[in-house]
């Protein structure tokens, strides 16, 4: 296997629909239309093993200092091989060159964000994320989903502040 994370391309539309909304069934992650991909597909990072797309990020800007990681997923078959965190470290690569500082997700799976790096916060303090999505969410009343935030390689200082002091 040559797994290799690299920027989505137009034509991974068709393959990203098609892992995205296999979630989306299981009512692990919300559906996007092939519109919304193809709009958006350069926030995409995928994972692929030659030529077949098996795992897929992506990257949404919820302020001047703060990027959700959107729709991370991979392929049955794939899971258990560090893709999910190749892709991770592929999107916080991406969050670095924009030059923004913290990045911060909502999972089922919070034990693997903390593997790499995350650590589990109170939803509430991502407005952001709340007005952007969440208001439109069936879940918005009783969501089950565990908020998780990581600093983008932080500074000396930073590195001796708390997370719920940033």
């Amino acid at each position: 296997m040559s797994v290799v994370c690299r920027k989505a391309l137009p034509e991974d539309v068709e393959a990203l629909h098609e892992l995205i909304q296999g979630y989306a069934a299981k009512g692990i992650m919300l559906p996007r239309s092939r519109e919304a991909l193809a709009r958006n597909i350069d926030t995409f990072i995928v994972a692929q093993d030659g030529e077949r797309l098996i795992g897929c990020g992506s990257l949404c800007r919820l302020g001047s200092d703060l990027v959700e990681i959107r729709s991370l997923g991979i392929v049955e078959g794939y899971k258990g091989q560090g893709i999910g965190s190749r892709l991770v470290d592929a999107l916080m690569a991406e969050a670095k060159a924009q030059g923004i500082p913290k990045v911060m997700a909502l999972t089922y799976e919070s034990s693997f964000f903390q593997k790499n790096g995350f650590i589990i916060v109170d939803k509430e303090i991502f407005p952001e994320k709340v007005w952007t999505d969440c208001v439109n969410c069936p879940k918005q009343h009783a969501c089950d989903e565990i908020a998780v935030v990581r600093i983008v390689e932080p500074t000396p200082i930073e590195e001796q502040l708390t997370f719920a002091q940033i």
